[in-house]
């Protein structure tokens, strides 16, 4: 049976780095790990929603958008989600979708497979927001098969190539790669695709 992994990035900026970081590691996922594998990417910008409040909730119920984040999740085999850190947190877009998902139920990554990433043009590379997302992640049903963060991806990442410049980097991703294929396959067998 084909497996599906989500992948999206907590932003909702129009250029945002963690959307390419993450589409990035779909392709490798794909083309280096499960060729079958069918991946579906996801637009913050087309889930904007009324800023969660109880109030709103009790007025108006769950917001369709919020519903339908919450089943895309539900959906999926694998999740790959990259944060942006904005003020050490969360990005305020992925947040209200989180918040809005979390009272549908509070696991709302309903037990996928789930790989972490973050990056950001300075040097800690959206540590913050990446340690907090893996340190939650248990709270919220996500199973967090590896986790990557990338300082100062302007020149870690070339974007006339779409693709990592530096070896530690490769490294460590197709780690997180490997582990995420070996969560989703059906056997639980250790895949041997090449580094």
């Amino acid at each position: 049976m084909t497996k599906t992994v989500l992948a999206f990035a907590a932003s909702n900026s129009a250029n945002s780095i963690n959307r390419k970081l993450v589409e990035h590691a779909a392709r490798t996922f794909k083309a280096d790990f499960m060729p079958d594998v069918v991946i579906e990417t996801l637009d913050l910008n087309d889930y904007e929603m009324p800023i969660y409040s109880q109030a709103r909730e009790q007025e108006s119920g769950i917001p369709a958008k919020a519903q339908a984040f919450y089943d895309k999740i539900g959906e999926a085999d694998g999740l790959m989600i990259a944060f942006a850190e904005h003020n050490g947190s969360y990005a305020a877009a992925y947040k209200n979708i989180f918040d809005w998902m979390s009272r549908i139920k509070m696991a709302v990554y309903q037990d996928k497979p789930t790989a972490f990433f973050a990056t950001s043009p300075g040097p800690r590379g959206g540590q913050k927001v990446l340690g907090f997302a893996v340190m939650t992640a248990p709270f919220f049903g996500a199973k967090v098969v590896g986790s990557q963060s990338i300082a100062g991806f302007g020149e870690r990442f070339n974007d006339a190539t779409g693709g990592l410049t530096h070896d530690d980097d490769v490294e460590a991703m197709n780690a997180v790669l490997r582990a995420m294929g070996e969560a989703m396959s059906a056997d639980g067998e250790s895949l041997n695709a090449a580094a």
